[in-house]
């Protein structure tokens, strides 16, 4: 009885699990896997202690002939799960996934890199200098830099130079190809406003919180009865509350759903989703105020109403900003997705 009861729209805590592909992102100046995260807001350095260790020998995949290695690949499941050192490494059940994601990433940017020279794309010398000056002041003394490039790449600083000078090249070829090609005009903006309006209703909404007296499992009359008196004896206190803090305190006392570890409180709800009982006692109170004892099935409630919205519609000023990064960022993945395609196209790819 209990499950019954809270699984109507009390909205007990559900967790969802994401079933989207690993979405792309833009290359940024090589830098090794990122530390894992502390509380400080200043930007972790790596180190060997926060570097994934990976003999940078075995190969991955080769793509038209240049091979791409495992110690890259690593690189990129990091980029794309920076939560990694958190978990003691990639999850074992997202691990295929981020592996798949990582390599067609990698093969991606080294298609992009490879028509980047064919169409003789250059970097200056004082762009490529401050990106090696950037790139330096992410460790924390030059004994620090000196070891990552010791141990990345064998000593060797033009090797590292290269590697800057290939992620600028990716990113200026993809803002020629992608970025300037994915903005937006105010007009284009607007008319999906105007096209799409129900994206943009809003239900009738309340916040509320609850205190929730639940019969235990078969319950006996003798128990049903019990629990009645339990409930009108609530109901007394909590109309005795005088403030949002007080019933909240008095839910954490002697509430039965699970909302009593937030002080009852319930986020916005849309009216539809509660039950008839409930929204039909939320729409008669006023704000602030408590409710007489409400009846769901053999179960008791009582709520003191936090806000309620009305049904509306989001104006087009409200929305604007969010829509049209919305926007921009679908046209920028089909941009990448017609690159990759194309690319591919005439590629010869070899994975390992």
């Amino acid at each position: 009885m209990k499950h019954k009861f809270l699984a109507w729209a009390f909205f007990p805590f559900v967790l969802a699990l994401s079933h989207a592909q690993v979405a792309s992102h833009a290359p940024t100046v090589f830098k090794p896997a990122p530390a894992q995260a502390s509380q400080s807001s200043k930007a972790q350095t790596p180190d060997a202690s926060t570097r994934p260790t990976v003999a940078p020998s075995k190969a991955v995949a080769r793509v038209n002939g240049s091979i791409l290695t495992d110690a890259d690949l690593v690189r990129e499941e990091y980029a794309i799960f920076p939560y990694a050192r958190q978990h003691n490494g990639i999850p074992k059940d997202l691990a295929p996934q981020i592996r798949d994601g990582a390599l067609k990433m990698m093969v991606f940017e080294e298609l992009v890199y490879q028509e980047a020279l064919r169409r003789r794309m250059t970097i200056s010398p004082a762009r490529l200098q401050r990106a090696q000056q950037d790139f330096r002041r992410q460790f924390a003394s030059p004994d620090e830099f000196n070891a990552f490039v010791q141990s990345e790449f064998h000593g060797s600083q033009p090797a590292l130079d290269e590697k800057i000078r290939r992620s600028l090249l990716i990113d200026a070829f993809l803002k020629v190809e992608v970025e300037d090609k994915c903005a937006l005009t105010p007009g284009e903006v607007k008319a999906f406003y105007d096209q799409n309006p129900a994206r943009f209703e809003l239900p009738e909404t309340y916040a509320f919180q609850s205190i929730s007296i639940l019969p235990p499992p078969n319950a006996t009359p003798a128990q049903l009865k019990e629990g009645r008196a339990r409930a009108e004896k609530e109901l007394q206190q909590a109309r005795a509350t005088k403030s949002a803090v007080e019933f909240g305190l008095l839910a954490e006392k002697v509430s039965d759903d699970d909302y009593r570890v937030m002080m009852g409180q319930h986020k916005p709800v849309p009216a539809e989703q509660l039950p008839a009982e409930v929204r039909k006692a939320l729409g008669a109170i006023k704000l602030g105020d408590v409710s007489d004892l409400i009846q769901v099935e053999q179960a008791y409630t009582i709520v003191r109403l936090g806000e309620h919205k009305p049904a509306g519609k989001q104006n087009f000023q409200e929305v604007k900003a969010q829509l049209e990064k919305e926007m921009r960022d679908k046209r920028r993945n089909q941009l990448r997705s017609a690159l990759d395609k194309k690319l591919r196209s005439n590629a010869k790819i070899e994975e390992m």
